[in-house]
């Protein structure tokens, strides 16, 4: 099977890296290899990608199909939490691209999309134990709308989980065609004629649930900044507002000079920031980029560069 995935920023993501020859680098969300495939043009002769995901389909597509570059290429299935553990050496840039990626939304049996009636799964590692089939049917009706409601800011988030509940009363709910279902019945008639999918939001938060994804976002960029070189980049790519404003604070926090508290009249800390900011506000998409690839649509780019 063909693993197919459109990156977003193609060009410009990998331009902000500052790819140079020889120099280390991690792509920590492979997916298809579209970024990878530039940084190894980049790198050559003599440098190295560690590129790193948790869907094994996309290792095997990217190991089938990244080959032929005069640069070491190092695959390895883990979450990018996980990044310390397998990068032992300081780098030269770093690449997040969140989110799914296109190959896991188009193919029904994962359950990501509610567009395709699928079994309710949505793990990204499908080693893992947790799905979203399991949450709507086990987890209690205030669990469900604090994760519809935290990770999906969906506003009819407690009205959806309670008809969720009473439906699974009468049997269980096993597709997405049964949930989508119960997302219309959930939202008023009135509420639904505008804007996206009625169950956009709800399979977001399901998504995010499944994977633990929002949780790990945080902790793996901290340890990014860390990895970096001096003068060593790292890029993140977002879709949604609850995973830029992780990054957002993130990338703050660490380009602060002073983290006194404010009553302080003069500085006590000390404190040196680690990163510069490149992108002081989120690049967008051309109207251009989302009109040949519709899923760039919501997508941030930020970046950030580690001070000596």
């Amino acid at each position: 099977m063909e693993f197919v995935h459109t990156s977003v920023f193609p060009e410009l993501a990998v331009d902000m890296l500052n790819c140079r020859p020889g120099g280390v680098y991690v792509d920590c969300t492979l997916g298809g290899g579209g970024h990878a495939r530039r940084i190894l043009e980049r790198i050559q002769p003599g440098g190295k990608l560690i590129g790193i995901d948790q869907d094994i389909e996309a290792i095997n597509y990217c190991r089938k199909n990244l080959t032929g570059y005069d640069a070491e290429l190092i695959l390895i299935q883990t979450n990018f939490v996980s990044l310390k553990e397998v990068v032992n050496e300081m780098v030269d840039g770093i690449i997040f691209d969140l989110g799914v990626s296109s190959p896991q939304l188009d193919q029904a049996e994962r359950g990501f999309s509610y567009m395709q009636d699928a079994p309710l799964d949505m793990r990204m590692n499908r080693n893992n134990n947790l799905t979203a089939k399991e949450i709507i049917n086990s987890y209690s009706e205030e669990e469900l709308n604090k994760i519809i409601w935290e990770y999906g800011e969906e506003r009819w988030a407690k009205r959806i989980a309670k008809f969720i509940v009473a439906e699974r009363e009468k049997r269980p709910i096993e597709t997405t065609g049964q949930l989508v279902e119960i997302i219309k019945k959930a939202i008023p008639a009135g509420a639904r004629k505008e804007g996206p999918h009625p169950a956009k939001r709800t399979f977001q938060a399901l998504r995010i649930a499944v994977n633990n994804e929002l949780e790990v976002i945080d902790r793996a960029l901290q340890d990014a900044v860390d990895l970096l070189k001096p003068g060593g980049r790292v890029v993140v790519i977002t879709f949604h507002s609850l995973e830029d404003r992780i990054v957002k604070r993130l990338f703050q926090r660490n380009s602060k000079i002073c983290i006194c508290p404010p009553e302080y009249p003069v500085c006590k800390c000390e404190r040196k920031p680690l990163l510069k900011l490149i992108t002081k506000k989120p690049v967008i998409p051309t109207k251009k980029e989302v009109e040949m690839n519709p899923r760039s649509r919501s997508a941030k780019l930020r970046v950030a560069e580690r001070l000596p």
